[in-house]
């Protein structure tokens, strides 16, 4: 687990922002308090004078200006230990992603399709030995990942059950795939290099109303362009353009 210990106001906010958006997990102590038992990584601010002495923990030092490096650094430590870095990935338009190391999740995001293959590949660069596992419950998003990621091993996983149900106040769908994406990536998979996965007449007909809904019914697009999109081929706004140039 990684602990902000500092006196500095500006870092210690700027840490704990970074260390949310990434979707970490963290704490906070005050620098005379006791660390925690869990304790992997301090991040403190140089002028904090902190020691670590013989705790068995990384020990990060970074101001408010420069926190995302060190944030980084201290993930990078995190992961430093003997655990492999897995990364779970929960297909839809707006994809879960949970990276875990050692079975410890240390970043989350939930990002348009578009980004998903980006910031898995950010996650795992420089990994010794990654590993990706993506459900396989939305076929053509799951496959137009799958594909992209050529270079990394991959598992595809039965993702049924692993989205949880989110009692009051636990947040919206963001959450429930992020937590899915977490399950995945504890999941035992089957290894693939490509998923080759034909648009069925339904999915290349919700893309076509999809496309009049988005030109608020000026146009429909035609069914290859459909089938490029359902492969993930084209964007839906770039099948559009191309209909509308055509």
């Amino acid at each position: 687990m990684i602990v902000v210990v500092t006196e500095d106001f500006a870092l210690y906010h700027a840490a704990v922002a970074e260390l949310r958006e990434r979707g970490a997990t963290f704490t906070t102590r005050e620098p005379d308090a006791d660390l925690p038992e869990r304790a992997t990584v301090v991040i403190s601010a140089p002028h904090d004078g902190l020691s670590v002495g013989d705790e068995p923990v990384e020990h990060v030092t970074t101001t408010a200006d420069s926190v995302r490096e060190g944030v980084e650094e201290a993930l990078g430590g995190l992961r430093g230990g003997d655990g492999r870095t897995v990364v779970g990935v929960d297909p839809g338009e707006r994809p879960g992603i949970a990276v875990l190391s050692g079975g410890t999740v240390v970043a989350a995001y939930h990002v348009p399709l578009s980004d998903a293959v980006d910031t898995v590949l950010a996650e795992v660069d420089d990994e010794p030995d990654p590993l990706v596992r993506v459900g396989d419950g939305d076929r053509l998003r799951s496959a137009r990942i799958v594909n992209e990621l050529a270079e990394i091993p991959v598992e595809l996983v039965d993702e049924s059950g692993t989205t949880p149900t989110l009692g009051r106040g636990a947040g919206g769908k963001g959450m429930a795939d992020v937590l899915a994406a977490v399950n995945i990536a504890r999941m035992e998979g089957e290894p693939v290099d490509t998923r080759a996965v034909e648009p069925t007449a339904g999915e290349i007909q919700r893309i076509k109303n999809e496309s009049r809904d988005r030109s608020a019914g000026d146009l429909t697009v035609g069914e290859e362009l459909a089938r490029e999109v359902a492969r993930g081929e084209l964007t839906i706004a770039e099948a559009i353009a191309e209909q509308r140039d055509g």
